[in-house]
């Protein structure tokens, strides 16, 4: 067997010889000397150039082998892999290969839903049933620096009513279709559902004490596992050169990979094979600051159990120039086909003309068939590169890049055989994402949605108070008012708790006779049984009440209620969580009531 000095005299690869690692090498284990040889025949020599003689920062050099490992390691097919596709990226990006030549776009078969319709109904109850069969997947790996938010992102309140969270909201979306789909099956399954939250180096620790602290809101710990996902290298130029670390010479730049390693994720951590010897069917995937989402998951599952889609895409219509991807089936002139979501960036020239724009926000795998095809791919997920050039000529980069890979390009490598689908949803009761900070929201052309969080709050609002008309409750238009430089629709600020309301078919079993509700009042309901008969509310309402108490509320409630009051962006003297929506709410006068024990209880105003 060669020696160590034996092994690396030769690799003198195009006369890129690698003295400074030579002198070193008595530093490095068997293991590390075998690193040092794959960067070197793979053309990464510069990272040793400036190496001093042994006896000089030979932790850091150690150090540097310990970063290498884990980049080697937490990437399929290792760091020599990686560079190697890294290469054909950047070749095509610099001859301006486009990865949709010969493809023709056309329509995907899909589901059109309508809120509160016939077969919005019956798929809503099937996804229910469908419910303990399934696994909900959070991407959760950024931070809500671009909000103005420096938090983690899932910890910002998605609306200042009640002031809860993201993570806050999902968990309990996911328990109240636990224990409804409990209930439509008389307790045939009572499977706890599975919660995988994917974290990152920035979020992970935070996410796990926001869970902690809080008791895991309501769910058990067994039920949540958290899956870190690790960076990439960064690349310097079209040859794919690792990029040092500006702020230490000993280690290679990282930058976030994309979600699309939450596949591979999944497949090594040994979770998907214990879900289907437990019996589960489905998987769903969804992103981080969607408040509406929860309100068109269960259709949607419908959809896919009832038409036995291997994939369904969650999706509304697009208005032409958002930002946001669209759904297409594309074929190829050799016969190839497959349904993705495209880019934004990529749509108008491809789409234009088929009008197919539609954004993916949440996708449903069939547990089995992802199984199957993860074992041939490992999970890795088809990738992209999105160099900045420095100039036309597109030899140098305005800084460095990586590749990136989305979690919802996983039907790409799909056979033609795969059933793949969607299903379209109003985009008033399942889109609204917050991911855009007041400047930048200003700036959206006026008709366009502005995705901040301002926005996001209202889109809430909004929704619940057309959910409550759809039921039958005489809800007030709403008014125009401008925050942080956006013009928003004001509804009654309607909240309630998943538990309370998570179907159509619950609200409308919550609400009986003539009601109103007036477009200054704020309605907060957390509970289970609270019944709304005969109320015309003007003012403010906060109930809360015990799973074992049935609460029937009634009458002509009028009080001051809670007035929306500007609050300035650049107020530093408010917290950012407030300050990025532009409002607060000034509490005047309310009737709250607490009902924690068991009975049965009248509010008659």
């Amino acid at each position: 067997m060669e020696s160590a000095t034996q092994a690396l005299s030769k690799l003198n690869i195009n006369g890129d010889s690698v003295p400074n690692l030579q002198k070193n090498l008595s530093l490095l284990s068997p293991e590390q000397i075998e690193l040092a040889k794959m960067l070197v025949e793979m053309g990464q020599s510069h990272l040793f150039q400036h190496w001093p003689e042994p006896g000089v920062d030979d932790e850091e050099k150690k150090a540097f082998f310990d970063q290498v490992a884990l980049l080697n390691s937490s990437y399929p097919g290792g760091l020599a892999s990686y560079i190697k596709t890294a290469r054909e990226l950047l070749a095509d990006s610099k001859a301006g290969k486009n990865p949709f030549d010969g493809f023709t776009p056309s329509v995907p078969i899909g589901e059109n839903l309508n809120f509160g319709d016939e077969n919005f109904i019956k798929f809503e109850e099937a996804g229910v049933r469908e419910a303990q069969n399934a696994a909900f997947v959070l991407v959760a790996g950024g931070l809500g620096e671009r909000l103005g938010y420096n938090g983690i992102k899932v910890a910002l309140p998605m609306e200042t009513t009640t002031g809860t969270c993201f993570l806050q909201h999902y968990i309990e979306s996911i328990l109240a279709l636990q224990e409804a789909s409990c209930r439509l099956t008389q307790g045939k399954y009572e499977r706890d559902i599975p919660f995988v939250i994917m974290t990152s180096d920035d979020t992970h620790a935070r996410t796990l004490q926001l869970l902690e602290s809080n008791s895991y809101f309501g769910m058990k710990p067994s039920q949540v596992n958290l899956l870190k996902q690790e960076k990439v290298a960064c690349l310097e130029d079209n040859d794919a050169r690792l990029a040092g670390d500006p702020q230490n010479k000993y280690r290679i730049q990282t930058k976030p990979h994309g979600h699309g390693d939450v596949h591979s994720l999944l497949y090594s951590s040994g979770l998907l094979n214990k879900w289907i010897d437990a019996g589960l069917r489905w998987i769903l995937f969804f992103q981080d600051t969607n408040g509406l989402l929860f309100k068109a998951i269960p259709a949607s599952l419908g959809v896919s159990a009832t038409k036995q889609y291997h994939v369904n895409s969650l999706a509304v219509p697009r208005k032409a120039k958002e930002a946001i991807g669209g759904i297409t089936r594309l074929t190829h002139a050799d016969g190839r086909s497959m349904v993705i979501n495209v880019e934004y960036n990529q749509l108008d020239p491809l789409l234009r003309a088929t009008g197919i724009l539609m954004e993916m926000s949440t996708l449903i795998l069939e547990l089995g068939p992802y199984i199957e095809e993860l074992k041939k791919t490992g999970g890795a997920i088809k990738e992209f590169v999105n160099p900045k050039y420095k100039d036309s000529s597109k030899t140098s980069f305005k800084s460095s890049t990586r590749l990136e890979c989305m979690m919802q390009d996983y039907p790409k490598t799909l056979p033609p055989s795969a059933r793949v689908g969607f299903t379209v949803m109003n985009t008033w009761l399942a889109y609204a994402p917050v991911k855009s900070n007041p400047e930048d929201a200003a700036k959206v052309p006026k008709g366009n949605p502005y995705h901040s969080a301002t926005s996001g709050e209202m889109a809430i609002y909004r929704a619940n108070s057309l959910i409550l008309r759809k039921v039958g409750v005489k809800v007030d238009d709403p008014v125009q008012q401008v925050f942080n430089g956006q013009e928003v629709e004001v509804w009654p600020c309607i909240t309630w708790n998943p538990k309370w309301g998570l179907t159509f078919s619950e609200v409308k079993s919550k609400v009986s006779g003539s009601c109103s509700i007036s477009q200054r009042s704020v309605m907060a309901i957390k509970g289970v049984n609270v019944f709304l008969e005969d109320l015309s509310l003007d003012g403010a309402l906060v109930i809360k009440s015990v799973d074992e108490a049935e609460v029937r509320i009634g009458g002509s409630l009028r009080n001051k209620g809670w007035i929306l009051e500007n609050v300035d962006y650049k107020d530093t003297s408010v917290p950012e969580e407030i300050r990025i929506r532009g409002f607060r709410f000034n509490k005047i006068e309310q009737l709250e009531k607490h009902y924690s024990e068991p009975g049965k209880f009248d509010l008659k105003a």
